[in-house]
């Protein structure tokens, strides 16, 4: 459970935290660094007058945000002193009864007391054994369900809303029964590491799915991905792991993003305990864990998931056409109904409280925010296309009230949970302090970029990029809103498309990627410009940085789950590790790189520095310099030419010496540069700096410069 227990019964410490994060402003301080917002600053106000009027109401009628936020302790099944109790919401049931396992199946032993507020309980004491001892009258890892009647009449079976762990099994006639797991370890896991500091972290966000971690053609455990792939993290460098496809969904092919038990971690990896020890020892190194969260929607499935739960379309979503997605075939919640409040953030709550998760990425956030749900708008006509006056509105002030009281409980919980917002559309005021009127998430996702580097591959020969568009597109932030940035995710590899190595290298990546072969251009290229698409996204394009898992070798083709369309085939449900591990591949190569550059970061911590001032870019022979975190970053993407006597401006004086060169040789490049070369500054002002110093830069090389002393 969480630390703050104790805290969270002192009502004036919860008060003085929330007045910390809300502060007594009216919403409109993030206009004195946009004067453009002013026009809209109404929006602004209206937002954060709703946000303090929720606030209030949550205070009158639950004590507060933190004691509402822990529904998970009142709702779902909880083992008391003498039995069991459990309670479920279902407004429009007009009955209920609890049957499974402990009652041989029977629908109509157990019903459940209606209270108000459309709740149901029940309790059922512990009984006798054997040897006269009393134990809980449902047995640990027994299976149980919800027998509903709802208005018509007709009985439907259902999953506990709260089940913590949710099976699926198919029949001898093929029918896919699902049941909910009764999870009571008569030795639960205790946790044994402390959580690891996220404040003022460069984050180096290792982004993995663990069914699809394994390299055989089946689905991988928690304990083979905490045994296996979490040692390959730790040697890579990076400081922190984001675990994809981990609630509860019934299809596996939809990567996790079709959620049909909230509270369920997936049953196909393992135990709930077993997911707790993987994030422990994630601890132990010191890696940071996030849950890829999606609240933005939820499975359409009847039988297993939340979808009609009550008999109705209602009971935690939109009704009508606006309860369902027009594109992902989903269901979307009604965030402003007040038990839809309480099941979210205490979903929140739960992850963090028992699974011990340091924070979330926010799937779906675009979908979230706007009323269109972004489809079909391109952002580009300036403020009015966020807050604008339109009928219908542009903004879901509803799903932007839940994700900012999200922030709020959160920070209020404990102020090192981070929070990212998967948003496309740049939405003004999505990473600022929530008392400034923003909605408060730490950092958002820079989808642009990966955008631009996808494009560049596919449409433009790498001689003819503009270096002006690439800088543009990666410095292209907000103002105080931290940015995760990356050249791929899992997205820019799944059916359809390929990883940057594959638009890179292509087929010659069968053939051609063996050290006893000759490097052909194009593994020549590929190599080169993977390594400098990397760290120029690394470096210069926010304050964190993602990869996904596999690409940090250039891991080739696409992703593609399991399911109809393939035969359900698991051939590109997996990763090929054996692929970097064979030191007679060029695989190798660029991980070494990838651990260079992690390593760099964690040398000189560029990522939690201020953004990097671009001090000299140069359209014909396609360089960029910048400086950034005490280091001169130096990139070449000319194809062809090298440059000697190349003048590279600096802020500050002294002798410089390399940090990090592409061309080494262990990085799959020619070793064209002298890592031991001592570079010295003399006072030749060169593009508004006073000082300055030569250089020989390599094609397709980039040079990485630190003040020796």
């Amino acid at each position: 459970m969480n630390n703050n227990n104790e805290e969270e019964n002192n009502v004036d410490s919860i008060e003085e935290r929330l007045n910390s994060i809300i502060g007594e402003g009216d919403g409109t301080g993030l206009i004195i660094d946009d004067k453009y917002l002013e026009s809209f600053s109404y929006f602004f106000r209206d937002h954060f007058s709703s946000l303090k009027f929720l606030l209030q109401d949550i205070k009158e009628k639950e004590g507060n945000l933190l004691k509402f936020s822990k529904g998970y302790e009142e709702f779902g099944f909880h083992v008391v002193n003498n039995g069991i109790y459990f309670k479920e919401y279902a407004p429009s049931a007009k009955a209920i009864h609890l049957f499974g396992d402990f009652n041989d199946w029977n629908r109509d032993s157990h019903p459940l007391i209606k209270e108000e507020f459309g709740r149901w309980s029940i309790f059922l004491p512990d009984i006798k054994d054997e040897n006269g001892n009393y134990i809980p009258r449902i047995s640990h890892n027994s299976k149980i369900k919800l027998c509903i009647t709802i208005s018509n009449g007709e009985r439907v079976d259902r999953i506990p809303t709260y089940s913590t762990k949710v099976v699926q099994e198919i029949t001898i006639h093929e029918e896919v029964l699902y049941n909910s797991i009764f999870w009571n370890p008569p030795e639960p896991y205790k946790f044994k590491f402390p959580k690891p500091e996220t404040k003022n972290v460069g984050l180096k966000i290792y982004e993995a799915h663990v069914g699809m971690s394994s390299e055989e053609y089946r689905i991988n455990t928690y304990i083979e991905f905490k045994d296996n792939v979490l040692p390959h993290i730790i040697k890579s460098g990076y400081n922190c792991i984001q675990l994809m496809g981990i609630m509860e969904h019934s299809y596996y092919a939809s990567f996790g993003y079709q959620v049909t038990n909230f509270y369920a971690c997936s049953s196909r990896y393992g135990t709930p305990d077993e997911l707790k020890e993987l994030i422990d020892v994630c601890h132990k190194h010191n890696i940071i864990v996030l849950l890829d969260v999606v609240h933005s929607h939820a499975s359409r499935n009847v039988g297993d998931g939340l979808n009609e739960f009550d008999g109705t379309e209602h009971c935690y979503f939109h009704g009508g056409k606006k309860g369902y997605h027009p594109v992902w075939d989903s269901r979307l919640f009604n965030y402003g109904n007040w038990e839809t409040l309480r099941f979210l953030l205490s979903n929140l709550r739960f992850w963090i409280d028992v699974y011990q998760f340091d924070g979330f990425r926010f799937d779906g956030v675009t979908s979230m925010i706007y009323t269109n749900h972004g489809i079909g708008s391109s952002f580009a006509g300036g403020y009015k296309d966020y807050f604008g006056k339109a009928q219908p509105p542009i903004i879901d002030t509803e799903a932007t009230l839940y994700l900012t009281l999200s922030n709020v409980m959160l920070h209020c919980l404990d102020e090192n949970i981070i929070t990212i917002a998967e948003d496309v559309s740049g939405l003004p005021g999505l990473c600022i302090e929530v008392k400034d009127g923003g909605m408060g998430f730490d950092y958002r996702l820079g989808m642009g970029i990966p955008d631009m580097w996808v494009k560049l591959l596919k449409k433009v020969k790498d001689e003819n990029w503009n270096i002006g568009h690439i800088v543009y597109t990666l410095t292209n932030r907000r103002y105080k809103e931290k940015t995760i940035s990356y050249a791929e995710c899992h997205d820019q590899s799944l059916v359809g498309d390929k990883t940057i190595a594959f638009w890179l290298m292509d087929k010659e990546m069968y053939s051609e990627m063996s050290v006893l072969n000759s490097l052909t251009p194009v593994i020549d290229r590929g190599i080169s410009l993977h390594k400098l698409i990397r760290l120029l996204t690394s470096s210069l394009g926010g304050e964190g940085y993602l990869n996904f898992m596999g690409n940090e070798f250039g891991h080739p083709e696409w992703v593609d789950f399991p399911r109809e369309g393939n035969n359900n085939s698991f051939q590109y449900a997996r990763r090929q590790w054996s692929l970097v591990k064979d030191k007679l591949l060029r695989y190798q190569h660029l991980f070494n790189f990838d651990i260079a550059m992690n390593t760099l970061e964690d040398t000189y911590p560029y990522l939690s520095s201020p953004p990097a001032y671009v001090s000299y870019q140069h359209e014909e022979d396609k360089i960029i310099v910048f400086e950034r975190g005490n280091l001169i970053f130096v990139f070449n993407f000319n194809p062809s030419v090298s440059f000697s006597d190349y003048r590279v401006p600096s802020s500050k004086p002294g002798k410089y010496i390399i940090a990090l060169n592409s061309d080494n040789v262990q990085y799959g490049g020619h070793n064209r540069v002298n890592n031991n070369s001592e570079y010295f500054t003399s006072n030749y002002s060169y593009h508004d700096f006073q000082h300055s110093f030569l250089i020989y830069i390599p094609n397709r090389c980039a040079l990485v410069f630190a003040l020796a002393d």
